[in-house]
């Protein structure tokens, strides 16, 4: 049991302060999903309104994961130090606006810086949602809520690809990155009256008013106010990557940011080809499109599976066992091709890899002490997005030499396997 949290946390049913915690990071990362898809859904409308071809665009997407990379690495540290809240609010904030401001841009260039500031509210988003979530729920269902808080990425690019269809053809693209813009701010000030600090952070931290504003959380959730705050062990001050790459922590992290590396490559490589592959291998256009929101749909339920089945079985061998089982379908996709059960299978695929890759940020929110858990978790993602950049790159290069589809998903299918037999094999007492 984490030693910050209450024991009545783990002893006790949920109180509402925990599920409007879980709520509002879930809600927070349903736009993280909408922001990082929106340009996806805008793209060919942009491309016919500016006349410019994919290659320029593939660089607005490429800064746009290069943005998610530096803000998961460099942003997300800060939560350790000034609070988890503090930084989803900011997070929110460069989300927003630069989301918003996308609509009145008119060149690839300013798209290009646009995409960027939106990626650093995104990568900073999802490490300090998955670190506040952990905080707040029992050891006991962690794994779930922390998936639970992690799906609304998928369903916010559901949302996104629905809301897309019906108004990009109609009002334009920018009238989309309005309304997505919107919808952060929106959320804003739902996210500053109702979200709660991490109790963990202010009994560790110990900012100005910590012991006030700590009472205040322990009454809503039924404890006893307590008359001084913990004796504060003086702490090295250390860069982020010090303190995760330490002794204890270097072997399991190198363990974990390999896995997060070779899913992400995996999971770009589908999210960015599907439709084009999904056409290639005899699917109508509207077909080829729907697939997308067939793999997002299964993602969704795969990482509400993997949470409960992690809950129930152990997080490691959960998470091993989905990735490998999607690397056993990607490996049989020529199987698939021309069959009514083509559509079915990017299902099951969007099941499988999303709910393994969702759940190594479980591992991690678990891994990592409350010290630097935002860093680690933080770290994770970073190192994990460059295996995002890559993999479509990669894709895009074996498609222009003319691999076949099955080559293209069985070469992919390796970094899959390896990913899932990573994750097996963390060395760490903390996760089964």
């Amino acid at each position: 049991m984490n030693p910050a949290i209450p024991a009545s946390i783990e002893q006790t049913a949920i109180r509402p302060l925990q599920y409007a915690t879980i709520f509002i990071c879930f809600l927070m990362n349903v736009l993280d999903g909408m922001d990082v898809l929106v340009i996806s859904y805008c793209a060919p409308a942009i491309a016919k309104s500016w006349n410019v071809g994919p290659e320029a665009l593939g660089v607005v997407f490429s800064s746009g994961l290069v943005g998610m990379t530096l803000g998961a690495l460099l942003l997300a540290p800060a939560a350790d130090h000034v609070g988890r809240k503090t930084m989803i609010l900011v997070s929110t904030v460069l989300m927003g606006g630069s989301i918003f401001l996308t609509s009145f841009v008119t060149s690839v260039a300013m798209l290009l810086v646009m995409r960027l500031i939106s990626g650093f509210g995104i990568g900073c988003m999802l490490a300090s949602t998955a670190a506040l979530t952990a905080e707040y729920t029992p050891d006991r269902s962690r794994d779930f809520w922390v998936s639970l808080a992690i799906a609304g990425y998928p369903m916010g690019a559901i949302l996104s690809g629905m809301v897309a269809a019906s108004v990009v053809p109609h009002d334009g693209w920018p009238r989309m990155f309005q309304l997505a813009g919107l919808a952060s701010f929106v959320t804003l000030p739902v996210a500053w009256y109702y979200l709660s600090e991490s109790l963990a952070f202010y009994l560790r931290k110990q900012p100005a008013g910590a012991l006030d504003k700590a009472n205040t959380i322990l009454e809503k959730l039924g404890r006893e106010r307590l008359a001084a705050l913990p004796a504060n062990t003086p702490q090295a001050h250390n860069l982020p990557f010090q303190d995760v790459l330490g002794s204890e922590y270097r072997l399991p992290t190198f363990q974990l940011w390999t896995a997060l590396f070779l899913s992400f490559a995996s999971l770009y490589f589908l999210t960015a080809w599907i439709p084009k592959l999904a056409s290639n291998a005899g699917l109508s256009l509207s077909l080829a499109i729907y697939a997308g929101t067939v793999f997002n749909g299964g993602a969704f339920v795969g990482v509400l599976t993997q949470g409960y089945c992690s809950s129930r079985f152990g997080l490691k061998k959960t998470i091993g066992t989905f990735l490998i089982i999607t690397a056993v379908l990607m490996a049989s996709f020529r199987f698939f091709i021309g069959s009514n059960l083509l559509l079915p299978l990017f299902g099951l695929l969007g099941f499988g890899i999303q709910g393994g890759f969702v759940g190594l940020y479980a591992i991690s929110a678990r891994l990592y002490p409350t010290e630097f858990k935002a860093a680690g978790v933080g770290w994770a993602i970073g190192v994990g997005r460059l295996g995002g950049i890559i993999g479509p790159a990669l894709g895009g290069v074996l498609i222009g030499m003319g691999l076949s589809l099955a080559d293209n998903f069985l070469a992919f299918a390796v970094p899959t396997l390896l990913a899932g037999i990573a994750t097996l094999y963390i060395a760490t007492k903390k996760i089964s």
